[in-house]
């Protein structure tokens, strides 16, 4: 059968001018490579199906042009892969487009929203046929085999005589060595390793793409619905599986490779072996993972580092135990910083934090000693975003007792806590503490860590020009600005922080006003586009 793949993304991804465009004639796009259907991809060709792969960060196939294939070539399945709460408005909108133009064709959506919301996904976009809840892999060999009577399709969620039917769910499959690498080659479509959540500033210019060697986190984080969606386990492929996928991928001339787990330094013994798997083959791909500062397995940072892992992110969230504590984080100031100070003994050469702002029960002063902790830590590169609650969460279920939100009216939303929260700071003091504290970070880092300093702005000046790499370090001190547009705002969400707050907006926006708003961003971003191709190498676009 005729499978068609699509992933769904919010608008914010970037592509490089058309002057950059890689040897093989592809867009580059600063982003993440969609592994979800790539995943199903080589599933669906192993087992003889065709599969076409879409990705809407690609600028050569708008959804016009997807729509056009579709009506062309007649899939037998059409499936729409997002992952998250806003990039559910797009993914509505295309399958109506789809159905409007295509009355037979089957309809699935697949990714974590919906398999926590799969029932109500279900009645509030009826054009879509099933929804599919976790794992993918075998659950889309089996609806194929069963397209017109799915009752026995474990994981399903669809509708009979009228009613939604969910199917019993799927038992999670632990045997991840089985299924095939990603099919990477199928996509036309480049992608550059950029700062984390797509911040425009380009680490390398390597062949990029990602891995999942892992699943799952068994930490309780009230913001999060990773241990929700997984089962509260963590699942992992054998060292020889991951070593073998990276021998593949050196073939195919990959230079740079980052992990998606969710949490890869979890066993000691099995990161010892995959990166001594990687030195006995002579593995020259540089790698990046995400872990948790209270890890068992630091010991093995300097071996991670033999093994060119270049880049190690933390999830920090603050500098203040209380909020820590409030986040259910389950780790210490202290344990940070001794994370934070091994990985950069061992060797690692970036060392990435990411914090949260606007938490329950912030104070001013917890922000400002966020700020201040982050800035005597030796963290290379940082992110402070707004703390956002969605469905599927802990901290969702506890809003739902305090009446803060509604599970009948809420649930496809998206909000900033400090919107909703009474014991959060207000948007504009949260605003304005993280301009203030970024500056004084800046300072800080510029006055004792100039070596550093200087090197990861060294890396940024080989594949930036002079101006996007002094704009991006410059911006907390140049002011408020004017700011974006409201089209922009709404749909590209550039202006500096204002990513969570442009995102809440779009899931509650009515679908007939979000369709109006994406029409007019269509043509602003066509202009601004036209602009940066006849005047720079890189767009400008404001550190989020």
């Amino acid at each position: 059968m005729l499978v068609f793949l699509i992933h769904v993304r919010d608008p914010q991804f970037y592509a490089l001018p058309a002057k950059t465009r890689a040897k093989n004639g592809h867009f580059r796009v600063m982003g993440f490579p969609p592994i979800g259907i790539m995943s199903l991809s080589s599933v669906l060709k192993r087992a003889g199906h065709e599969c076409v792969m879409f990705d809407q960060a690609n600028p050569d196939t708008p959804n016009d042009t997807i729509i056009e294939e579709i009506k062309r070539c007649r899939p037998a399945l059409v499936g729409l892969s997002f992952l998250s709460t806003t990039s559910y408005p797009y993914a509505k909108i295309l399958a109506r487009q789809i159905r409007a133009t295509n009355p037979e064709v089957k309809l699935a959506f697949g990714g974590v929203f919906v398999s926590l919301n799969a029932s109500l996904v279900k009645l509030q976009c009826p054009e879509v046929d099933f929804v599919c809840r976790g794992d993918g892999e075998q659950l889309i060999l089996d609806l194929l085999d069963r397209l017109d009577d799915p009752h026995d399709v474990g994981g399903l969620t669809w509708t009979k005589d009228g009613q939604v039917v969910n199917n019993p769910n799927r038992t999670m499959e632990r045997h991840l060595d089985q299924w095939p690498f990603p099919d990477r080659e199928s996509l036309p479509l480049d992608f550059v390793e950029s700062m984390p959540l797509d911040v425009p500033a380009v680490l390398s210019m390597k062949r990029f793409t990602t891995m999942q060697t892992s699943r799952g986190c068994p930490w309780p984080c009230v913001f999060c619905d990773i241990p929700i969606f997984n089962e509260g386990k963590w699942r992992s492929r054998s060292p020889q599986h991951v070593v073998d996928e990276f021998k593949h991928l050196q073939a195919l001339g990959y230079g740079s490779v980052y992990f998606v787990d969710d949490h890869f330094l979890l066993q000691p013994k099995r990161i010892e072996a995959i990166c001594k798997g990687l030195n006995d083959h002579g593995i020259t791909i540089e790698w990046g993972c995400e872990g948790r500062v209270d890890s068992v397995a630091q010991h093995l940072f300097p071996a991670m580092a033999k093994a060119h892992c270049r880049t190690i992110m933390f999830g920090i969230e603050s500098g203040s135990q209380k909020i820590l504590d409030r986040l259910k984080k389950e780790q210490t100031l202290a344990e940070v910083d001794t994370a934070v100070r091994n990985a950069k003994r061992a060797g690692i050469e970036i060392v990435h934090g990411f914090f949260t702002v606007g938490n329950p029960d912030e104070t001013v002063e917890d922000m400002r000693a966020t700020f201040d902790f982050a800035s005597r830590l030796p963290l290379d590169t940082f992110g402070f975003n707004r703390l956002c609650v969605y469905r599927g969460t802990p901290l969702w279920q506890e809003y739902v007792k305090r009446g803060l939100v509604s599970e009948r009216d809420d649930w496809y939303k998206y909000f900033k806590c400090s919107a909703i929260d009474p014991t959060c700071l207000s948007g504009e003091v949260i605003n304005d503490e993280r301009r203030a504290g970024l500056r004084r970070l800046f300072l800080y880092k510029l006055l004792h860590y100039p070596v550093q300093t200087y090197r990861l702005l060294r890396r940024f000046l080989r594949y930036m020009p002079v101006r996007d790499v002094v704009y991006l370090i410059t911006k907390p001190f140049l002011g408020k600005g004017q700011g974006a547009t409201k089209a922009e705002v709404l749909s590209r969400a550039v202006e500096h922080g204002q990513m969570k707050d442009a995102a809440a907006q779009l899931t509650q926006m009515t679908d007939d006003m979000l369709d109006h708003v994406l029409q007019e961003s269509r043509a602003e971003r066509l202009r601004i586009q036209q602009e940066a191709e006849g005047s720079r190498e890189l767009p400008m676009v404001e550190n989020r």
